[in-house]
């Protein structure tokens, strides 16, 4: 085994041992930065996305951005694209589908489809970062193909959404992945 694949095992079973009470009180915590946080508040076209397997919840980040008016739009596995993702708008009443790896994502109807770059902010999950920025995600190199170019200003700024407990004190990098400039935790913002 790699060591990537020791971390994500490690960090993905010490994040599925949170409990319901510490996930409720984490997701909350996350939403009362973003609130706080100027750029993150005022932006009206977000990505984010629905938690699997212990990640960070985000449904009371997205239902502050909707009672703000803003647009949510949640990754969905590009149908023409392999390895890619597309961000399809996500309403209250939209109907969900569990893609290939089980994870629910909105029907595809490209009325709903909004491109990569007219999107302010993209939410990312993962499974592991360091206090660098770098980050490991689940493995299948989604979020580093939809990220890669942002820092030359070719698409929305990433930030990371992960539990404290999901933070190594150094991460391996391969040369493709995409490392963040910013990182949301319960306890704290991270800039780099």
């Amino acid at each position: 085994m790699t060591e990537r694949h020791i971390i994500r095992q490690q960090i993905r079973a010490a994040r599925r041992r949170l409990t319901h009470a510490e996930q409720q009180a984490a997701a909350h915590a996350i939403t009362e930065r973003v609130a706080g946080t100027p750029h993150l508040a005022r932006a009206q076209k977000v990505a984010l996305y629905l938690a699997n397997d212990g990640e960070l919840d985000p449904h009371p980040l997205i239902d502050w951005y909707w009672s703000r008016g803003a647009q949510v739009y949640l990754p969905v596995l590009h149908h023409f694209s392999p390895g890619h993702l597309m961000f399809l708008r996500y309403d209250p009443d939209a109907r969900l589908i569990a893609n290939r790896f089980g994870i629910p994502e909105p029907r595809l109807d490209i009325r709903l489809l909004l491109p990569k770059n007219e999107l302010e902010v993209i939410y990312t999950p993962l499974v592991a970062f360091d206090a660098t920025g770098n980050r490991i995600g689940m493995g299948g190199g989604f979020y580093d193909r939809t990220l890669a170019g942002w820092h030359q200003g070719l698409g929305p700024r990433p930030v990371g959404l992960a539990h404290d407990c999901q933070q190594l004190p150094e991460i391996p990098t391969d040369h493709w992945d995409v490392p963040l400039p910013e990182l949301l935790t319960p306890a704290r913002h991270w800039r780099w």
